[in-house]
């Protein structure tokens, strides 16, 4: 039993206690401090949870374009594809040098703009259609006529069912136009001339993303376990290499991210602007800029707005104008709807209110579609004209240190399956998912997923620095093919 020995400094001996030589609770090695602030040496500590709360729930973001894609090696500095080009012959009026117009119209003179290329030729039937802005009588006119004659980027078109051009189109008019066919008088020569397949050409190229985790040898030599649940499906307890684990995770979720972000350069930014160590910073094409650049951008769906702002439509008229512009382009007949929250809403909105079943289109769709049981106001997928859509939250997109904290981008439409594509390199045909990531690797080094040890620690003996660096490395670029089957969602 222990016992007070007063002191100088306490008199009754309130502090002094003298310890047991087991671990047992006795009023004599009971120490309490309720009377003043002196916690320094408490012997009792605090209840300890060794596993780690996961609070962010499963904090990864990558697995999207393990979804929709495939991951290939290649050996070069740069990647390159070629993409067909339309089969039929058409020409819409644009601005500057894409303009179609007609500059004399009692001649029937349609002048191409200079970017053009002339694919017409004598003898061809087309369709003319007059886009001058509305109200104009003759806006929206439709014509069919001859192809008289070609000069350059001029062709002279002959109307079958009037006079001349000028019954329905003035002079400077601006106008689309497409060939239908063509016709010839008995006795003929052959239609002058013939038209060349052509290509259009793309190119891409890898950027090295890199990471490392350093710990020192006097932290490595304090150990301290901690017990967790990763997100690669790995637990158990963890040493001081807990950050590292996080550092690995936080670089694949990278690989990613910057296949779905990347710009390149366009403004030149040099070493000198940059540092020494980034040299030249050319950047990589990403998904979003591909889409922007060579796809569809949709802004402001369900806004009540329309595309642009402009007009009012609904969520579903929205959606048909989506429809409309899929059909001028390869109409790939399954795709995938990748959103964030508000907008994947919007689609659950949007196909309840088309649904007859239930009180308001209400769905249940479980347990046996019991309205007692169980409500389901969520839709997976959907068939809407010729298309059927696969609709997945994309958690990047609502993550609260992504895009859910810069959130222009609401959502993504991928086509499913594969497109054919001619190989620079094996000079043949392939099949190729629309995206697919090209990482450098060779029979000498695997740059898919890099990861060493240097330093002097934890069993690395590369140098003289008293530390272990864990380092990752990666060299990739996406190849994102016929982007105009994509559909990018953005505010305005």
């Amino acid at each position: 039993m222990g016992q007070f020995f007063p002191t100088a400094n306490d008199p009754l001996g309130k502090f002094s206690l003298q310890p047991m030589p087991t671990k047992s609770a006795s009023p004599s090695n009971y120490l309490s401090f309720t009377d003043g602030d002196n916690d320094f040496a408490q012997q009792y500590l605090p209840e300890l949870y060794e596993a780690e709360v996961e609070r962010y729930g499963n904090r990864t973001l990558s697995g999207f374009l393990r979804m929709v894609g495939a991951e290939m090696p290649m050996t070069s500095d740069q990647v390159v594809w070629s993409e067909q080009n339309r089969l039929h012959i058409g020409y819409e009026n644009g601005a500057g040098d894409l303009s179609v117009t007609v500059t004399d119209a009692a001649n029937g003179a349609i002048t191409l703009g200079s970017e053009h290329i002339n694919s017409i030729r004598i003898g061809a039937t087309i369709v003319i259609q007059n886009k001058v802005a509305s109200p104009d009588v003759d806006a929206g006119k439709v014509v069919k006529a001859y192809v008289s004659g070609v000069a350059g980027n001029i062709i002279t078109a002959l109307p079958y069912t009037e006079a001349s051009l000028n019954v329905s189109f003035d002079t400077s008019d601006p106008v689309n136009l497409f060939v239908f066919g063509s016709e010839f008088v008995k006795g003929s020569d052959r239609m002058p001339g013939s038209l060349e397949a052509s290509f259009t050409q793309f190119n891409n190229k890898p950027i090295i993303i890199r990471d490392n985790y350093e710990v020192t040898g006097s932290d490595a030599a304090q150990i301290g376990w901690v017990e967790v649940a990763a997100e690669d499906g790995t637990s158990g307890y963890l040493w001081y290499l807990k950050s590292e684990g996080e550092t690995r995770l936080r670089f694949q979720d990278y690989l990613e991210m910057a296949m779905v972000e990347g710009e390149l350069n366009t403004n030149g930014v040099t070493a000198g602007t940059v540092g020494a160590l980034l040299g030249d910073n050319s950047g990589t094409e990403g998904l979003f800029a591909a889409i922007t650049a060579r796809g569809n951008v949709y802004q402001n769906y369900a806004s009540g707005a329309g595309a642009g702002g402009a007009g009012t439509r609904s969520a579903l008229g929205d959606f048909d104008l989506i429809l409309a512009n899929l059909d001028k382009q390869g109409a790939i007949e399954e795709n995938m709807l990748f959103l964030d929250r508000a907008t994947s809403l919007d689609f659950d909105d949007m196909l309840a209110a088309q649904n007859s079943y239930g009180a308001g289109g209400t769905s249940y769709g479980v347990f046996e579609n019991s309205e007692e049981m169980a409500l389901n106001l969520g839709f997976d997928g959907f068939r809407r004209g010729s298309y059927d859509f696969y609709k997945t939250d994309w958690k990047y997109l609502n993550d609260a240190t992504t895009r859910g904290l810069v959130d222009n981008v609401e959502g993504v439409l991928v086509p499913a399956g594969t497109s054919t594509v001619y190989d620079q390199m094996l000079g043949t045909n392939i099949r190729r998912p629309f995206l697919h990531v090209r990482y450098r690797a060779s029979e000498a080094d695997d740059r898919r997923m890099k990861s060493w040890i240097t330093g002097s620690v934890g069993g690395a003996a590369t140098s003289s620095f008293d530390s272990m660096t864990v380092n990752f490395l990666s060299e990739r670029c996406l190849v994102t093919q016929a982007a105009n089957n994509f559909v990018l969602f953005t505010k305005s």
